[in-house]
C-alpha cells in the first residue's frame, strides 16, 4: 500500500513542478530533493511490501514512510489551495517566476508569511524523508522492482498426488466436474476448458487432485498431465513442462518450434486431461498461443484450470466456471476436529463448544480450519482454546497468510490502496458500491485518466477487485447493476493487516486503544459512546465517518481531513469551512454541498451530493 501512497504524492509533486509553484513559493530545490528521495525509496518498495508480512520492523518502516508521505501530501495540497486562492484574487503565475496581478503585490505581508511557513514545513519533511530513506539500508531490501518470477517458488509448488487424505464437503463439486469431463466434454469436438475459481485456501487444488486421481477419470483419459503454473505462464516453459510430464523424461533444451512439434506428436489424437493449477496470467495472448498447440488431441480432450481470478476463467474457459463455495459450518467442524483431536480420543464437551466457535472464525475456508485445528492438536486446556477463539487469525499463525497474501501482492499498485481502505467498514458489513467509489475519489485514490471520468475509473477498479475474489455476495438492482457486496472475513482481516492506519470503531473497548495509535488516517465510528470532543486528538485523520454522534466544532483541529460524515448540526457547518483539505462532507439524513470558487474558504471543496448515508 505504501507504493500507492507514494504514487499519489509523486503525482501531486509533479503537478506543482509543472506549474512552477516551487519557484514562486521559494522551495524549488526542495522539490528536486524530494523527487530524488522518492525515486530511491520507490525502487525498494516492492520488496518491502512482500517482506512486511514476515518482518515487523519492515512493516513499521513502511508505516513511517506512509506517515511522512501523508504529511508531504498535506503540504502539497496546501500549496495547491494557495494557488487557487491567488487565482481567485486575480494573481497569475508566469513561467519567468514573475507575478501578474490586478492591484495585488506578491510581497503582500500575508503572502510572505505563507511562503515562509510553507518553505519551513517543506524543509522539515525533506529532512524526515531523507532519514527514512537512509534507514531502509539496514533491511537489505532489493533495489529493483521484481519482474514476474520464472518457475514456481517451492512452497507454492503442487502435484497430482492427493495431499489431503480426509476431504469434507466437496463430494458434490467432485462429482459435478467429473460428470462434465467424462460425459459432456467427451462429445465436444473442440478442446474443453473447465475453470475452477475461488478464494485462496478454499481447496481448489485439493478438489483437482481428487478429480485427477478418481477411478472414472483414470479410465477415461490417457495421458493425464498435471502442471503447477503459478505466475510463470511463459510459452516455452509451459510447453517444456507438459512434454516432460507426458513423456516422463527430462526435455532437452530446444528452441520453441521443435518443442511445440514434439508436444503435438505426444498429444496427437490422444484424449488427454491437462490440469493447469494456480493460474495468474490474465493476458489472453498467453493462453491463445498455448491453446493453438493443444488443439491436436482426440475428441473429449480436456483442460481443468484452477485460478482465483474471474478474468482468467473468462479468458480460458469454454464453459462457465465452477465457483467453489465456502464449506458449511458442519463440514468445517469435521475438518477442524480431525486435525485438533487424536484418533479415538474422547472429546471434552468444553473443548467442543469452544471449538465450534473457533470454526466460525474460519468463514468456511478449509485451510483456516485445518491450520487452527493443527494449532490446538496437543492443547487440552480450555483457556488455550479460548485464547485462539478471541484472537485475530492473522496474529495466531503465518500458515494461512501466504495463501491470501498472494492475492494482495499480485494487485497492481493503484488497487492495493483501494482494497486496504475497505477496512474502514465493519466486518460482515454490506457495502454500497457507489458509496465506496465516492470515498475512493474523495481521498484521491482514483481520478480521471483523461479518457474516463473518475467514477468510471472507480467502477473499473471495483470490478477488478471483484474479479480477483476480494468481493463476494453481490446484490444487483433491477437493471443488473451491482448495488452492494460483502467481503469474506479472512479477506477483511487481510485488509486490516495491510492498512493499520484504517480503523473501524464498533465498541467502547476499541476507543481507548485508538488514542494510543499515532497513525490513524481513516476512521469510522459505528459505536454509540465515542466522545466526539476527543476526535481532534487524532491529528493525522483524513476520513471520519460518524453515523451515531454529533461532532464538536473542535473537529476543525483535524487539519488533514478530506472527508467528513456527521449528524446534522448548524454550528458545525461554518466551522468545517476552515478545513482547507476537505473535499466532501456528508450530513447523515441530509446533504451538504460546497460551491467552488465562491468563498475563499471553500475553493478546494468539491460539490458532491449524497443522499442520507446511514440515516
Amino acid at each position: 500500500m505504501a507504493e500507492a501512497v507514494i504514487e499519489v504524492v509523486l503525482g501531486n509533486l509533479n503537478s506543482l513542478v509543472q506549474k512552477e509553484l516551487g519557484l514562486f513559493l521559494g522551495f524549488d530545490q526542495d522539490l528536486e530533493r524530494l523527487a530524488s528521495v522518492f525515486t530511491t525509496i520507490k525502487a525498494t518498495l516492492a520488496d518491502a511490501e512482500e517482506q512486511q508480512f514476515s518482518s515487523r520492523s519492515i512493516k513499521d518502516w513502511l508505516q513511517k514512510l506512509k506517515e511522512a508521505a501523508y504529511i508531504l501530501d498535506d503540504i502539497l495540497d496546501e500549496c495547491a489551495y494557495e494557488a487557487l486562492r491567488l487565482e481567485y484574487q486575480g494573481v497569475k503565475l508566469c513561467p519567468s517566476n514573475k507575478v501578474k496581478c490586478s492591484g495585488l503585490s506578491t510581497f503582500h505581508p500575508k503572502r510572505t508569511v505563507f511562503r515562509y511557513k510553507i518553505a519551513k514545513k517543506m524543509k522539515r519533511i525533506c529532512e524526515r524523508l531523507e532519514e527514512i530513506a537512509d534507514e531502509r539500508t539496514k533491511f537489505h531490501l532489493a533495489e529493483m522492482v521484481p519482474e514476474r518470477r520464472s518457475g514456481v517458488i517451492e512452497w507454492r509448488q503442487t502435484s497430482s498426488f492427493i495431499s489431503e487424505p480426509h476431504v469434507y464437503g466437496r463430494e458434490e463439486d467432485r462429482d459435478k466436474l467429473i460428470d462434465f469431463l467424462v460425459h459432456d466434454a467427451s462429445h465436444d469436438e473442440n478442446l474443453s476448458v473447465y475453470p475452477i475459481i475461488g478464494l485462496g485456501g478454499l481447496g481448489k487444488t485439493t478438489l483437482s487432485q481428487l478429480i485427477f486421481n478418481h477411478e472414472r477419470v483414470r479410465k477415461h483419459f490417457e495421458p493425464r498431465v498435471w502442471i503447477c503454473v503459478s505466475e510463470d505462464f511463459g510459452l516455452r516453459r509451459m510447453t517444456k513442462a507438459i512434454i516432460e510430464a507426458v513423456s516422463g523424461h527430462a526435455c532437452e533444451d530446444l528452441d520453441l518450434d521443435p518443442l511445440q512439434r514434439k508436444l503435438q506428436d505426444l498429444l496427437q489424437n490422444k484424449r488427454y486431461l491437462l490440469v493447469l493449477d494456480d493460474v495468474w496470467d490474465d493476458d489472453p495472448e498467453s493462453w491463445e498461443r498455448l491453446k493453438s498447440v493443444l488443439v491436436c488431441g482426440a475428441l473429449g480432450a480436456s483442460v481443468l484450470v484452477t485460478t482465483r481470478l474471474t478474468k482468467v476463467a473468462a479468458i480460458m474457459g469454454t464453459v462457465p466456471p465452477h465457483e467453489l463455495s465456502n464449506l458449511s459450518d458442519n463440514d468445517c467442524w469435521r475438518l477442524f476436529k480431525h486435525r485438533a483431536f487424536v484418533a479415538d480420543e474422547v472429546e471434552l464437551e468444553e473443548l467442543v463448544v469452544v471449538g465450534k466457535e473457533i470454526v466460525k472464525k474460519c468463514g468456511g475456508v478449509p485451510l483456516a480450519a485445518k491450520v487452527l485445528g493443527g494449532l490446538l492438536r496437543f492443547k487440552r486446556e480450555v483457556r488455550e482454546w479460548l485464547k485462539v477463539k478471541e484472537s485475530n487469525i492473522w496474529g495466531l499463525t503465518h500458515n494461512i497468510m501466504p495463501a491470501l497474501r498472494l492475492s494482495y501482492l499480485n494487485l497492481p499498485i493503484h488497487l492495493k490502496q483501494c482494497f486496504a481502505y475497505c477496512a474502514i467498514f465493519p466486518k460482515d458489513e454490506r457495502i454500497e458500491k457507489q458509496y465506496l467509489v465516492e470515498l475512493w475519489m474523495t481521498n484521491g485514490f482514483i481520478s480521471s485518466d483523461g479518457k474516463l471520468d473518475a467514477e468510471d475509473v472507480g467502477d473499473g477498479i471495483w470490478n477488478e477487485l471483484y474479479w480477483r475474489s476480494f468481493f463476494q455476495d453481490i446484490e444487483k438492482d433491477e437493471f443488473g447493476e451491482v448495488e452492494s457486496f460483502k467481503m469474506h472475513d479472512l479477506v477483511y482481516d487481510l485488509a486490516q493487516f495491510v492498512a493499520e492506519e484504517v480503523c473501524c470503531i464498533t465498541n467502547d473497548d476499541d476507543i481507548h486503544a485508538l488514542f494510543e495509535r499515532k497513525r490513524i488516517h481513516h476512521l469510522s465510528d459505528y459505536g454509540w459512546e465515542f466522545h466526539p470532543a476527543q476526535l481532534h486528538q487524532v491529528k493525522s485523520l483524513r476520513t471520519y465517518l460518524g453515523k451515531n454522534v454529533q461532532l464538536s466544532p473542535d473537529v476543525v483541529k483535524c487539519y488533514s481531513l478530506r472527508l467528513l460524515q456527521f449528524k446534522p448540526r448548524k454550528e458545525l457547518l461554518s466551522a468545517i469551512g476552515d478545513l482547507k483539505h476537505l473535499r466532501l462532507a456528508i450530513q447523515v439524513g441530509a446533504r451538504v454541498t460546497f460551491s467552488n470558487g465562491v468563498l475563499k474558504k471553500t475553493l478546494m471543496k468539491k460539490t458532491v451530493q449524497l443522499r442520507g448515508k446511514g440515516g
